[in-house]
């Protein structure tokens, strides 16, 4: 297990200042103000959740972040959450900030009429929502009340469960696994305040269970600790410090589509009720951000470093060659800067390495002679002089290496 001083140098709060990623500011408390750097790493995160989902068969989505108290009333929110929402009134109307993405995403499926063959229809939303959280309950980027949740909702038939469970079971592999991220997974089954009946919820329980054993994962049980409207998988992933983060969820919901009245037209040109399967795998932007600041120390992969090289020239008289480097390098779409200031290259050197920034590039006269460009790594030192040819090879590598 690690110890205090390897968890408090890995500190996200700490390593965002050091590193320029985000601030927290009183004039806001809990909803955090990204700077340019944190704003790439963020980027980078929303743009291969986008490019997965894509892939996967999903369609993207945008809802607004206030709507009517009535919503709410009608979707179980307001009966089973409404203390930790944010309300307003607008033209002698109630509305509320959503604290959840869900009920948007219902409107959007009952807003024409739906077929038997357009199922499964997959609606992915990188959502802003607000909730309200104790002042003293705050830190960082791990506990806001202003945060953006990697939300998806899967309208399903019946005979579709467990094949779509298997389907997000596999794309939240892939996800973990590409941050280098082992995971346990829990099973929460009905909770005191439940919605529905008991022998729904026994269904969607089996239908969950099935899944998790034809698929070999193991898994424990949460007695009780499930949604207010379904049962859930939970993922747990393991950081670099071995400590354990609840970040993925899978749920089952045969509640909301009949408090809503969603329907398809079936092959036998009957409505029919759609089930839907909401599921997170970031859990939230932010949160999954503090995650993994503290699981790389900072020290992010090649791809998601806001700062890919840094280019160290030694005087002014190379600053022209210097820009021209970084000129080639970002038509090619890496994130590369200049440290054009007048000072010594060792300091140069160690500011950067405070950076954490996985490559440097120091030019000097030799190198302007040679037309060859002296690389440092992260970690590994002085690799030599190399082309622009050799160190677009490296940068390849270290993208495909992912």
């Amino acid at each position: 297990m690690s110890t205090h001083n390897e968890v408090e140098m890995k500190n996200h709060r700490k390593l965002s200042q050091q590193l320029e990623l985000f601030m927290s500011m009183e004039e806001a408390p809990g909803m955090p103000f990204f700077l340019p750097m944190g704003m790439v790493l963020r980027n980078e995160l929303e743009g291969f959740w986008k490019r997965k989902h894509q892939q996967s068969g999903y369609q993207e989505i945008k809802t607004p972040i206030m709507m009517k108290q009535e919503l709410w009333e009608q979707s179980g929110h307001w009966d089973h959450y409404h203390e930790n929402m944010y309300f307003s009134n607008v033209d002698n109307q109630n509305y509320a900030l959503k604290p959840m993405n869900c009920p948007g995403a219902v409107l959007i499926y009952k807003s024409k009429r739906r077929s038997y063959r357009e199922l499964p229809i997959r609606l992915g939303e990188l959502g802003l929502v607000h909730r309200h959280e104790l002042s003293g309950s705050l830190n960082g980027l791990l506990r806001v009340r202003s945060f953006t949740q990697d939300d998806a909702h899967l309208f399903v038939r019946k005979d579709q469960i467990e094949i779509e469970i298997d389907k997000v079971l596999d794309l939240i592999h892939e996800f973990y696994s590409e941050f280098g991220f082992s995971y346990k997974v829990e099973l929460s089954t009905r909770p005191e305040d439940f919605m529905g009946s008991v022998q729904m919820w026994d269904q969607a329980e089996n239908a969950l269970e099935s899944v998790l054993k034809k698929k070999s994962i193991s898994y424990q049980v949460n007695e009780g600790d499930g949604a207010f409207y379904g049962p859930k998988i939970d993922f747990h992933i393991l950081d670099s410090l071995g400590r354990s983060w609840q970040c993925g969820t899978v749920q089952l919901d045969f509640q909301m589509p009949e408090k809503f009245d969603c329907h398809y037209i079936g092959e036998d040109n009957k409505p029919h009720r759609p089930i839907i399967i909401h599921r997170a795998i970031y859990g939230s932007i932010e949160r999954f951000m503090a995650i993994l600041i503290e699981h790389y120390g900072g020290e992010f992969p090649f791809w998601l470093s806001p700062i890919q090289a840094k280019i160290l020239p030694i005087s002014d008289a190379h600053l022209d060659f210097a820009y021209k480097i970084k000129s080639e390098l970002e038509v090619l779409g890496y994130r590369i800067e200049v440290d054009d200031r007048v000072e010594k290259v060792g300091l140069k050197i160690r500011e950067t390495e405070l950076q954490k920034v996985p490559f440097m590039i120091i030019i000097g006269d030799k190198e302007m002679e040679k037309g060859s460009l002296s690389v440092r790594k992260r970690k590994e030192g002085n690799l030599g002089d190399m082309t622009i040819e050799e160190l677009l090879y490296l940068f390849k590598y270290e993208l495909v290496k992912r």
